[in-house]
């Protein structure tokens, strides 16, 4: 298996229309953050129609560079990935500027119950406030901007993920399931490591020649990114093992045994991906968690390790 190695080599042209493939525009967002990395992409599907994947965060500077790459063109949908602010949270403003339905999959939820006295791991940037016009499934088909587009149901990083492929061009956009600047953060509960690498099983069983990711550039080998992502994941889980083998740690810990030099703005996200692997280990019987799984808890090995099965 070949190592997981990320590009970050991406220039973001913030505002600026930018042609990724025939009849697909990419306009990023001026939202760069450690979670974002230069910013949300949208992308414009169609020519003399468009459908817009992702509007993007609620920054007034990106709607209005929006409604310049539209250009007054007619808008047939608003494909919305997942209720991550920074996808949708431009939705309302968006829908003031053009008559188009919003399609997703639903409006945002935990991917688990909530325990109690549990919040949303990420409940900063889920926006509730999001329920799509059209709810769609996956395998749905429709016609948004001319072009037939495939509805790829990919939960994980959140509960509501999808992808939308072009079937009839071999593209994909990703949004944060795969990017190539970076690994996903599964932040529970409203993202959930199990339902997140079968999601990258769904992608393997697929023939997608290029992804278009939320952030960053394109995916442009994406069998073997995935299959790279996927072991990545499995060694993350082996890491974590290790960790552990000399003795009970809380995620702190091994968050700092584990990430090496890691972005101190990071280290909370670090920690909520952890927690994700470790509810799956407790789930298999290999890690314990005391007095529950819970982000502060002390975690200890319990049993052997072995990876998941597909």
């Amino acid at each position: 298996m070949a190592a997981l190695t990320h590009d970050r080599q991406f220039d973001p042209q913030h505002g600026t229309p930018v042609t990724v493939a025939p009849g697909i525009v990419r306009v990023t967002a001026h939202n760069p953050s450690p979670m974002t990395f230069h910013g949300t992409n949208t992308y414009l599907i169609g020519d003399d129609e468009v459908a817009i994947v992702d509007p993007g965060p609620a920054l007034d500077q990106h709607v209005e560079a929006l409604r310049q790459a539209i250009a007054g063109r007619p808008v047939s949908h608003i494909l919305v990935t997942h209720t991550h602010a920074d996808h949708s949270g431009a939705v309302p403003a968006v829908q003031r500027l053009v008559d188009a339905p919003t399609v997703g999959e639903g409006p945002h939820r935990s991917g688990r119950a909530l325990r109690e006295g549990e919040a949303s791991g990420l409940d900063s940037s889920g926006d509730r406030s999001f329920t799509p016009d059209i709810v769609v499934g996956h395998g749905d088909r429709l016609v948004a901007g001319g072009r037939t587009v495939e509805v790829i149901a990919t939960p994980g990083h959140t509960a509501n993920h999808v992808a939308f492929a072009l079937p009839d061009e071999g593209l994909l956009f990703s949004g944060d399931h795969v990017m190539i600047w970076s690994t996903t953060i599964v932040a529970p509960p409203d993202g959930v490591m199990v339902d997140y690498m079968a999601s990258l099983d769904r992608l393997l069983s697929r023939g997608d020649r290029r992804y278009l990711p939320g952030h960053g550039g394109a995916v442009h080998d994406p069998q073997a990114y995935v299959s790279a992502l996927k072991d990545h994941r499995q060694k993350r889980e082996e890491a974590i093992v290790r960790a552990l083998s000399d003795g009970p740690l809380p995620i702190p810990e091994m968050v700092r045994k584990i990430y090496v030099a890691l972005d101190p703005a990071l280290r909370r996200a670090a920690g909520l991906s952890l927690l994700a692997h470790l509810e799956d280990l407790v789930e298999r019987g290999t890690v314990e968690a005391d007095p529950a799984v819970t982000f502060d808890a002390t975690y200890r090995l319990v049993g052997p390790w072995a990876p998941p099965s597909s």
